[in-house]
């Protein structure tokens, strides 16, 4: 029976290998290690915290050995674990644990203060912690911690859930994409099959744990493979840069944020990358710009796609192939369907672009307690909508062209923002930028540039930047503004939050204002 204990099988057959590294604290861990930590997490959950199958866990930590041992012991349990955004306050994450109702919430001492909001905000939830603080606090004798509470039950099925992982929640209420265990099996050997992941592999995750790319790219692949995952308290680009060589790092992934900050560290031209097969970039679309840095730098550089409700990776390709289509994020991996249609629902020609729809064992099974948002997702043959915007080649290689959403109908001819962001890039005194559509009178919808500018020589006012666009753009797709910021705003995991430099430019612009 397929079920999401991809740390249980691969500990029976590779118990002494070295399956992570802990950088904050040099801990490593065996297999063996790691699944006899898991086991007695789940007794902790099913004894401890009283907790049963499909009963959910809020869980709100960070980067940790400890993390593992949670999420690895739901998939023991069959409890659906419900990751927290640590960055979130505790008004934002209520949203989240009304609409769980989890059971319990484990918490990182860490983040004890936001915890104990939350726990004031939601009823019927025991709150427990991860791990203990240096010292008690004196006003009140020290409380019991997750690790020092001390099942045998049938492992879940296929479809039971794993996880509830909830999308960032940047604009309407936080959705729950109800990740089944078929899921998370399915995308960890798939990955590892279409990849060409090996048992030798050695991959950092720094991004954050409680979004769906920490855990399945590159967590759980590596862990089928047998490989060694070194695992990062959080971003340092330094300790990053340092780390790839003393680890000896074979496949690296990150989003196009975190590459252009390792590409811009003073270490980053000296780091040794000498033991890297390739880097990989998801998350958002790749510009062209950090693919040209990274080949001079004598680097494999591929791209790959996913989202929360597809498996998080869903397209593969070579590094010869990553070199000869530069942009693509390849060609969908095996078992996995991929097609684009247009506004009337059918396929679109070879060349032109449409709306990505995937189906295959790696989709989600739509939104928890939320059948109007799976129904618009998901539709009867299976096929997920996942709201990008793509194109294909003749040869079957995919290529991003931007968020649907994002689109703008400018004149009545499509413009994609990642098109003109694409071409920004390329001009030297551009650090950051986005595009975004706003409404107007004339032609229906206009582009506007948020731009972040590096130090350096050269014209970089909103008239160098629109000449530079027009000279290798059409005219129609020149931003009719160009606004200067000291930064954009992000998720955690790296996309610009559009909706917020959207909202920001309407209410400038409002007569209110």
């Amino acid at each position: 029976m397929i079920s999401g204990d991809v740390l249980g099988e691969r500990a029976r057959l590779s118990p002494d290998k070295t399956a992570l590294v802990e950088v904050s604290t040099g801990r490593r861990f065996t297999y063996g290690d790691l699944n006899a930590r898991a086991q007695a997490a789940a007794r902790s959950l099913t004894e401890g915290l009283d907790l049963k199958k499909g009963d959910r866990l809020a869980l709100l930590a960070g980067n940790c050995v400890e993390f593992l041992d949670v999420f690895f012991a739901c998939g023991k349990t069959g409890v659906v674990l419900v990751p927290l955004n640590t960055r979130q306050t505790a008004g934002e994450l209520q949203g989240v644990m009304d609409d769980a109702e989890p059971k319990a919430l484990i918490y990182g001492v860490t983040f004890e203060e936001t915890a104990g909001d939350l726990l004031g905000r939601v009823r019927g939830v025991r709150g427990m912690r991860l791990d203990a603080p240096e010292a008690p606090a004196p006003e009140r004798p020290p409380a019991s911690t997750f690790k020092e509470i001390s099942f045998s039950s049938p492992p879940p099925g296929p479809e039971d859930l794993y996880c509830l992982l909830y999308t960032s929640g940047t604009t309407g209420k936080p959705k729950g994409v109800m990740v089944p265990h078929r899921m998370v099996a399915w995308n960890a050997v798939n990955t590892a099959v279409s990849w060409q992941l090996r048992e030798d592999d050695v991959s950092p995750i720094y991004t954050p744990l409680y979004h769906a790319g920490g855990l399945g790219a590159f967590l759980t692949p590596i862990f089928a493979i047998g490989g060694t995952i070194v695992l990062h308290a959080g971003f340092d680009a330094a300790e990053v840069l340092e780390t790839i060589g003393k680890e000896r790092a074979t496949v690296v992934l990150g989003v196009p944020t975190i590459f252009r900050m390792l590409q811009e560290h003073p270490a980053w031209a000296s780091a040794d990358f000498s033991s890297v097969r390739y880097f990989i970039s998801g998350g958002a679309p790749l510009p062209l710009d950090i693919i040209e840095t990274w080949h001079r730098r004598g680097a494999n550089f591929k791209q790959g796609y996913g989202l929360t409700e597809v498996g998080v990776n869903c397209f593969a390709m070579s590094v010869e192939e990553s070199v000869r289509k530069a942009g693509s994020i390849g060609r969908p991996m095996m078992f996995t369907e991929a097609r684009l249609t247009g506004e009337d629902g059918l396929e679109v020609p070879v060349g032109e672009v449409g709306e990505l729809l995937l189906r295959g064992p790696h989709v989600c099974k739509g939104y928890f307690r939320n059948p109007e948002a799976t129904a618009a997702s998901l539709d009867a043959q299976g096929w997920f909508h996942t709201g990008d915007l793509a194109k294909k080649d003749t040869d079957g290689f995919f290529t991003i062209a931007g968020r649907k959403k994002d689109m703008l109908i400018s004149g009545g001819v499509n413009v994609y923002p990642a098109e003109i962001e694409a071409v920004l890039f390329q001009h030297p005194r551009v650090k950051d930028v986005a595009v975004v559509g706003v409404p107007d009178a004339k032609w229906g919808e206009v582009g506007v540039a948020f731009v972040v500018r590096r130090e350096g020589e050269g014209e970089a006012g909103a008239t160098a930047l629109a000449a530079f666009v027009e000279g290798r753009l059409a005219r129609y797709k020149v931003p009719r503004e160009f606004i200067f910021v000291d930064a954009l705003p992000r998720t955690p995991y790296g996309k610009v939050v559009k909706g917020d430099l959207r909202s920001l430019y309407l209410s400038k612009k409002s007569p209110s204002s």
